[in-house]
């Protein structure tokens, strides 16, 4: 058993504490159902054939589909694949997203490979996957991860569609589509748009505040993202937006700090130009990337892969809070260091649950075969057209044109989905630090999964299956 795997156990065990489960129906939730582990060959571009291995865990079966997503890295496992499939668990069951979780892995590092080469592994493994019944809109949807994006997902899509010809739900089999194969807006900036929801609810929380001696609000607080990928870049996106100072960049080949701030689409115009952050004018090089998760600052998003906090370094982590934009981001021993210190940590199976929240709106889109806002844009501009007639005729003046234009606008899809996502962080947080205060003194982890558990909980004995 990996130390990720052991650690997921570890958080659940927290969670069930105190909680009226019987050990057969916790040992049932905390029981990964399904692993396939298969091998696969692929002809490589120069003629030679390269095996590949890759996995599928999924995890619970409470409610189906299950839902998670496929990264590609070379060192992937199939321990990592299943605490991962867990996280999903309880994270859809957090939020309210009524999938099971799901995760998959191909042990393949995607920068040593051609684009061809990526597309036919790609369209082997979700072929492979057929095979097992371990895909499929009704029983098992995957999403991008680390490694994955868009372009893996709409090649999924296009072979589980050739291979189920007639199924009139078979763009539903896969989410973070690109928008021509029936994704949806939104899905990309997901994650990262959640964290951001997740940290604001944080801040504006007065009790929490006053323990950590920080004021009120997002404007002014000092931020530190690691690793810019699809989460931490929309993560950075929406803070320095709200009025936040982004303090510091960091990926793996070095970070940049400045304390007055990073204007972040500069920074990566540079890093695009020069494959790095570094060098970035304004800013101070960290050659090690990793002291920029020692810098003292109000948040740290941890937003690229596990296991970035350990016991080694959790001691000189000066961050009031951690927003764990990635999966994992710190270790258990990690974690308990932290929170004796009084560190805030948000944990991940709530913060970045924003991507399973949109990949279930874009589910919903593709099993009803349309978008959400050709049913309802026209009707609610001429509802506000009206509104503003009779505001004309009963007003002290007319409405300026431009004062008419935005009471008239009607929501564009993207602008529905953030309005759901944001409405989903809302309530979640709202939920969470209700459990918690229900708990007396515990942390915000163990009351995330002590609010998940009972969510399933309630699922399992509802359906007679345990008293």
């Amino acid at each position: 058993m990996s130390d990720f795997f052991r650690a997921v156990e570890n958080y659940i065990d927290a969670g069930a504490e105190g909680l009226d489960i019987s050990p057969d129906l916790l040992a049932q939730i905390k029981a990964c159902n399904a692993v396939y582990r298969m091998r696969f060959p692929v002809q490589l571009d120069d003629g030679n054939i390269y095996v590949v291995e890759a996995y599928r865990a999924e995890h619970s079966f409470h409610r189906l589909p299950v839902k998670g997503g496929i990264r590609y890295a070379p060192d992937v496992d199939q321990d990592e694949v299943m605490a991962l499939a867990a996280l999903m668990t309880y994270k859809c069951a957090l939020v309210g997203v009524p999938f099971g979780g799901a995760k998959g892995g191909v042990r393949i590092d995607p920068r040593k490979h051609s684009v061809r080469e990526l597309e036919r592994i790609t369209r082997r493994y979700t072929a492979e996957l057929m095979k097992k019944r371990f895909l499929g809109p009704a029983v098992d949807v995957p999403a991008p991860d680390y490694g994955t994006g868009e372009r893996e997902m709409a090649w999924i899509a296009d072979t589980y569609r050739a291979l189920n010809e007639g199924d009139i739900n078979a763009d539903a089999c896969v989410t973070g589509k690109p928008l021509e194969m029936m994704g949806i807006p939104g899905r990309r900036e997901a994650t990262g748009l959640g964290v951001f929801f997740g940290v604001r609810q944080c801040v504006n929380d007065a009790d929490v505040m006053r323990a950590l001696a920080l004021p009120l609000g997002i404007a002014g607080k000092r931020v530190v993202v690691q690793g810019l990928g699809n989460v931490g870049y929309w993560a950075a996106e929406a803070f320095e937006r709200a009025g936040a100072k982004l303090i510091c960049l960091a990926e793996i080949n070095g970070a940049i700090v400045n304390e007055g701030g990073i204007a972040l689409d500069q920074a990566m115009a540079h890093r695009r130009e020069t494959g790095s952050f570094l060098g970035f004018a304004g800013a101070t090089d960290l050659e090690d990337a990793s002291k920029a998760l020692e810098l003292d600052t109000d948040v740290l998003v941890p937003a690229a892969l596990q296991n970035a906090i350990t016991e080694e370094n959790a001691s000189r982590v000066r961050a009031r809070i951690i927003a764990e934009g990635a999966n994992g981001p710190l270790t258990p021993s990690a974690d308990a260091i932290l929170r004796q210190r009084g560190v805030c940590v948000l944990p991940d199976i709530f913060l970045n649950a924003g991507g399973v929240t949109v990949s279930y709106f874009e589910w919903l889109k593709n099993v009803q075969h349309v978008s959400f806002e050709r049913m309802t844009k026209r009707w609610s501009e001429q509802v506000s057209e009206h509104f503003c007639e009779v505001l004309d005729r009963i007003g002290a003046r007319r409405l300026e044109e431009s004062e008419r234009k935005l009471l008239v606008h009607g929501p564009e899809e993207r602008e529905l989905v953030h309005s759901a996502l944001e409405n989903t962080m809302v309530t979640a947080y709202a939920a969470l630090r209700s459990c918690q205060k229900a708990r007396g003194k515990a942390d915000l982890r163990s009351s995330a999964f002590a609010l998940a558990l009972q969510k399933v909980a309630r699922i399992y004995s509802g359906a007679g299956i345990f008293p």
